[in-house]
């Protein structure tokens, strides 16, 4: 082979040697190190003085539910059938599994066992301020884990005032109704009110139990 011939080829080759397919290329991955940035990270820092792209920003009681560190006594927004329909939708799919349609705290995974909440009827529940249903789902509590990544805050807010709303139709009179809608109320052909599903608030711990029981060698699951 004439060297004309040769170098084209040794060219090509040389090239080919040089791909980067895009899956392999340079780029930082989380949490690690940098020899270029002089602090060593390659995760920067928020640009000071931005404000994220199509996010509220700031320490507000929108964003907070507090004031001075302390809930909010009155919802940052205004109160609307509209807020309180969209509260009524996120509650039905973050919270009722636990807390039951109704606030009672008997949702779906607590009949299977699991540790049940307590009902938002109780008077310490009743008494909160509606930040504090807020930060709840912000920061969680106790065995609930928070719900500031699933839930942004203006469906907190909805949610909050959904819970309130919850709370008041435990306690309602009829003479709460507006008349104009009492009579469907005192209809007999209303719908009767669905009996309490029998759910023991202690079934969690025979599920305990029975789970010990199964992973015990000699026990049942063997």
């Amino acid at each position: 082979m004439s060297l004309r011939r040769a170098i084209p080829l040794v060219l090509l080759a040389a090239l080919t040697a040089c791909r980067r397919d895009m899956q392999d290329q340079p780029k930082y991955k989380d949490l690690r190190g940098s020899a270029f940035f002089e602090d060593r990270r390659s995760a920067r820092p928020v640009v000071e003085g931005t404000v994220p792209r199509g996010l509220p920003y700031g320490d507000t009681p929108f964003l907070t539910g507090k004031i001075g560190g302390q809930p909010v006594e009155e919802l940052p927004v205004p109160l609307t059938r509209e807020l309180l329909e969209r509260g009524r939708e996120r509650y039905g799919i973050f919270c009722s599994p636990c807390h039951g349609l109704t606030g009672n705290g008997l949702g779906i995974v607590v009949q299977r066992g699991y540790r049940r909440p307590p009902t938002f009827d109780i008077d310490r529940l009743r008494a909160s301020p509606v930040g504090y249903f807020f930060d709840v789902q912000t920061n969680g509590f106790g065995a609930m884990m928070d719900y500031r990544a699933q839930i942004p805050p203006a469906d907190r807010w909805a949610i909050a005032a959904y819970v309130r709303a919850l709370q008041v139709s435990q306690r309602a009179a009829l003479e709460d109704v507006p008349a104009q809608d009492r009579g469907a109320l005192e209809s007999p052909e209303a719908a009767p009110k669905a009996a309490p599903l029998p759910v023991d608030p202690d079934d969690w711990k025979k599920a305990v139990e029975i789970e010990k029981d199964l992973s015990t060698p000699g026990g049942a699951g063997h």
